[in-house]
C-alpha cells in the first residue's frame, strides 16, 4: 500500500469493498491493519461472479443494477458529509471494480484516486523479470478473449502478461502454444500476498489456478545472454556465408520462416509475421525489405542485393540448419514473385530437407493496389509480370494474349525499370487488341510508402515513361466500371455478376 493510501483510509468515515457472496475481500484483507473499529464499513457483495443468473438483462445486468444499488449506498453517506474510501487490490482504474463506482459517482462528488501497484508489477517483481526494454511493446490482455483474438495478439507482441485466469486457463495456455510463447511464459497467482506461487506456465495444473493470477511473458531483451550486443548487428550475406561454410558440422535444427512484410511497412504486417520477426534470431532479406522491420536487440541481420535470391535461401537454410530461428523477409506476400520460391526449391534439396520451412502470408501488391482504388478485381482475374529477366518475352505475351481473351482483370506486376523500358508499351499494344480504349487502367505506384499515388487513365493513353518498378498495373476486364463520387475521388469496380451468354 501507498503512503497516501494508509493516510486517507485513516482520515474516512466509511470504507467500503467488493467482494464475492461468501464475504471475503482480497483488497479488505490487504488493508485490515488499518481499519480502525469505529470505520463504517460497506460491504458490496456482488449478487453474481461467473456463474449464471435469471435476472431479465442476464450477466450484465444483474452486475449494472447491483452497481446502481451500491453506489447509491455510497451516496447516502456522501449526502451526509461522511468521507468515503472505496479499497480496491491492484489499482483502482486498472480492471478494477471501483472504477463502476467511479463512473457514478465522481462527477458528483470531490474524489481522489490513489494509484496502486498493479498485479503486472506486482508478478514481475516476484519474478525477478523485466516486463519491458527499450523499445519492446508490453500488451496487456483478459484471459476472457477469444482464444483467436489471444493468439494473434501474443504473436505480434514482445511483452505481455494475460490476466483473469481461473477457468480462461486451458485457452490460455493453447494460445500461449499457437503463438509460440509458451516456452517463455510463467505463472504468478497472489503475488506477495499469502499462498503466492511462481512457476513456468506449462507446468502449471489447470485445476488449481485461480482468478487471481496472471502469466507474464516477459523482456526479451534481458533474457540475452550477458555481453550479448544490445545494438542490432548487421552481416552482409557474403561475410556470413564465408562464416558459416567454416562453422563445422549442424549442431541441430532451427527453422525458416518466410515473412511477408506486405507492400510497405508495419501497418501492413499480420500478427503472425510480426511475431515471427520478432522471435528470430537472424534476419535474411533484400535490404530494403530489411529496412523495413524494426531493430532489436541480439538479432542479426543479414542483407543482400536483390538479384541474389538462391544465395539468400541457401544463406537461411544453413543457418537454420545450425539450430538458429530464421526469419527470411520478403515484400508482399511471399509466395507471390517473392522468396518463398527460392526458399522451397533450395529447401528441397540435400542437405536442407529435414529443415522446417514455415510461409507466412502477406498482403500482395495486387490486393493493396486494388484496395486503394476501389475493387477493381472483384471478379476473376490473372497475375502476371512483365519482367523477362526470367522467363522470355514470348511466353510473356503467349499470356498476356489468353487471359486477355478470357476477358480477365490483369494485374501486372514488374512492368518496368531502368534497364526493361519497352514492355509496357509492347503489353499496351497486344492488349488493345483484346479492350476498348477506353478501359480503365490503374498505375499504383509506391502503395503504403511516402510516395503513394494511385491514378487511373484509358488503356489507350497508359504512357510507359510513367511507368518503374515501383508501379502495379491494374487492367480493367471489358466490365470494369470506373466513376467519380461527390467528394471528386475516382473509384473503378469489376462487378461480381457477369453477363449471361
Amino acid at each position: 500500500m501507498t503512503v497516501r493510501a494508509v493516510q486517507v483510509i485513516a482520515g474516512a468515515d466509511v470504507i467500503a469493498y467488493h467482494s464475492a457472496r461468501h464475504g471475503r475481500s482480497i483488497a479488505r484483507s490487504i488493508a485490515a491493519e488499518h481499519l480502525r473499529a469505529d470505520h463504517i464499513e460497506e460491504a458490496l457483495i456482488y449478487p453474481v461472479t461467473t456463474e449464471s443468473t435469471d435476472h431479465p438483462g442476464g450477466y450484465r445486468g444483474a452486475l449494472d443494477e447491483f452497481y446502481e444499488s451500491a453506489a447509491a449506498r455510497l451516496a447516502v453517506h456522501l449526502d451526509a458529509g461522511r468521507t468515503v474510501a472505496v479499497i480496491s487490490e491492484g489499482d483502482p482504474l486498472f480492471y478494477g471494480s471501483y472504477q463502476h463506482m467511479h463512473k457514478r459517482l465522481a462527477h458528483r462528488y470531490p474524489t481522489e484516486v490513489i494509484p496502486g501497484v498493479t498485479s503486472v508489477s506486482a508478478a514481475a517483481a516476484r519474478l525477478g523479470k523485466p516486463l519491458a526494454e527499450a523499445d519492446e511493446v508490453l500488451t496487456i490482455l483478459p484471459g476472457t478473449l477469444p482464444e483467436e483474438e489471444l493468439t494473434a495478439r501474443l504473436a505480434s507482441t514482445d511483452t505481455a502478461v494475460v490476466m483473469k485466469l481461473g477457468r480462461t486457463f486451458p485457452t490460455v495456455r493453447r494460445a500461449m502454444g499457437r503463438s509460440g510463447r509458451l516456452p517463455e511464459a510463467h505463472y504468478v497467482e497472489r503475488a506477495t500476498m499469502t499462498g503466492e506461487r511462481t512457476e513456468k506456465l506449462a507446468d502449471i495444473d489447470a485445476e488449481t489456478v485461480p482468478y487471481f493470477s496472471v502469466s507474464v511473458v516477459p523482456s526479451r531483451i534481458a533474457d540475452l545472454p550477458p555481453g550479448t550486443a544490445t545494438s542490432t548487428e548487421t552481416a552482409t550475406t557474403t561475410e556470413t556465408a564465408t562464416a558459416t561454410a567454416t562453422a563445422g558440422e549442424p549442431s541441430g535444427h532451427g527453422e525458416v520462416v518466410v515473412v511477408g512484410t506486405g507492400p510497405a511497412g508495419p501497418l501492413w504486417l499480420t500478427p503472425e509475421s510480426r511475431g515471427a520477426l520478432a522471435a528470430a534470431e537472424d534476419l535474411v532479406g533484400y535490404t530494403t525489405y530489411l529496412d523495413r522491420v524494426p531493430l532489436r536487440p541480439g538479432q542479426r541481420r543479414h542483407a543482400s542485393d536483390n538479384k541474389v535470391e538462391s544465395e539468400r535461401a541457401e544463406l537461411a537454410l544453413d543457418l537454420a540448419r545450425r539450430g538458429r530461428k530464421v526469419a527470411v523477409v520478403s515484400g508482399g506476400d511471399p509466395g507471390i514473385f517473392a522468396m518463398a520460391t527460392a526458399v522451397l526449391e533450395v529447401a528441397c534439396q540435400a542437405p536442407y530437407r529435414a529443415i522446417p520451412v514455415r510461409v507466412l502470408p502477406g498482403v500482395t501488391a495486387a490486393n493493396a493496389a486494388a484496395a486503394r482504388a476501389g475493387a477493381p478485381l472483384g471478379h476473376d482475374y490473372a497475375v502476371i509480370s512483365l519482367s523477362d529477366r526470367l522467363k522470355p518475352w514470348e511466353v510473356i505475351a503467349e499470356r498476356l494474349h489468353a487471359a486477355a481473351g478470357a476477358d480477365l482483370a490483369l494485374a501486372l506486376y514488374n512492368p518496368g525499370s531502368r534497364s526493361r523500358t519497352w514492355q509496357v508499351g509492347k503489353a499496351r499494344e497486344l492488349l488493345l487488341e483484346h479492350r476498348a480504349p477506353d478501359t480503365p487502367v490503374i498505375l499504383a505506384r509506391d502503395i503504403g510508402g511516402p510516395e503513394e499515388s494511385v491514378r487511373t487513365v484509358h488503356l489507350a493513353d497508359l504512357d510507359p515513361h510513367q511507368v518503374d518498378m515501383r508501379t502495379l498495373l491494374i487492367v480493367g476486364s471489358s466490365q470494369t466500371q470506373a466513376a467519380r463520387r461527390e467528394d471528386g475521388t475516382e473509384v473503378v469496380w469489376t462487378p461480381r455478376r457477369y453477363p449471361e451468354g
